[in-house]
């Protein structure tokens, strides 16, 4: 019987090792990967650098919960460089924030691997390439935010797949096509910036599903026709801005019904009354003017 105890008290410790060992493994493997994230990005000359001889949970934007890197916060932080093809394995990783940094080349394909992801920030950079044709792959996204880099391409038809999504700004970057309809599909979604790129087409009509929308931003880009009747169901939009563009007509904005102090920019000649036309409660109409040259 004893026997039997001192074998079964045996194993139960083989197994505590066996898991510690494997633990200590994933911990290097993703160690490994932060490293090449640091030595690709100029990590001795960042605002806040890492220690290399310090533990992993001291480091500088990194949090670790469970042996596992589960956020990186790098914001503002001068990294100089670009991203690792690497990233794609940290497995745990639930929020990305590089923004306001100087970062080069393509967003790595590897971070469509990342389901666990829910915040991806990699504004205000350098990056080139287009969106990832699968990008509707990274279904646990609340925030993805990529505005003010080079972008370039169309928005992938998957981006209707991100049905998480409460916040998405591809602002400020070389967009083009058409807005795809399968942004309807994103009905959590209350902030949308696509705001100067270069966008054609009309205004799906599936954007009226959009009923938690609150701030939408489309200014400065080649969209046309009408504002579709089905705006008319966002009743909780708080900042519309479509200043820019070449509609052909406004008057289905009089369809809203906005609960809310609707904002509204717009920018035409002087002799087009349709906009100043309008009548909707509780707005106030804004026209701006707005030369894409910066000539004074």
């Amino acid at each position: 019987m004893k026997r039997l105890l001192y074998i079964v008290i045996f194993l139960i410790f083989l197994i505590f090792i066996g898991t510690s060992v494997l633990h200590a493994a994933v911990i290097e493997k993703e160690k490994k990967v932060l490293l090449d994230l640091y030595h690709s990005t100029n990590g001795p000359g960042w605002t806040d650098t890492w220690d290399l001889e310090a533990p992993v949970s001291e480091w500088h934007g990194i949090k670790i919960k469970e042996n596992h890197v589960v956020e990186i916060d790098l914001f503002e932080n001068n990294l100089v460089g670009q991203l690792p093809e690497s990233l794609g394995e940290l497995q745990y990783l639930q929020s990305l924030n590089l923004a306001f940094n100087k970062l080069t080349g393509e967003i790595p394909r590897s971070i469509i691997g990342l389901h666990r992801l829910k915040v991806l920030k990699l504004e205000m950079n350098r990056l080139v390439g287009q969106l990832p044709g699968n990008l509707g792959e990274m279904e646990s996204l609340v925030e993805l935010s990529l505005f003010n880099n080079f972008l370039s391409g169309s928005i992938p038809e998957s981006v209707g797949d991100l049905r998480n999504l409460k916040e998405l700004n591809l602002s400020s970057n070389r967009i083009t096509g058409k807005i795809p309809r399968s942004i309807g599909n994103l009905i959590f979604l209350e902030s949308l910036g696509l705001f100067q790129n270069d966008l054609e087409g009309n205004i799906p009509k599936d954007m009226g599903n959009l009923i938690n929308l609150r701030e939408l931003v489309m200014a400065n880009n080649h969209l046309e026709g009408e504002i579709p009747e089905e705006f008319a169901q966002l009743a909780n939009l708080e900042v519309l801005q479509i200043q820019n563009n070449n509609f052909r007509s406004l008057l289905n904005l009089e369809r809203m019904d906005s609960g809310q102090f609707l904002v509204m920019d717009y920018d035409r000649p002087k002799e087009d009354n349709d906009f100043k036309n309008i009548e909707i409660q509780e707005t106030r109409m804004v026209e701006t003017e707005y030369d894409k040259t910066g000539a004074p």
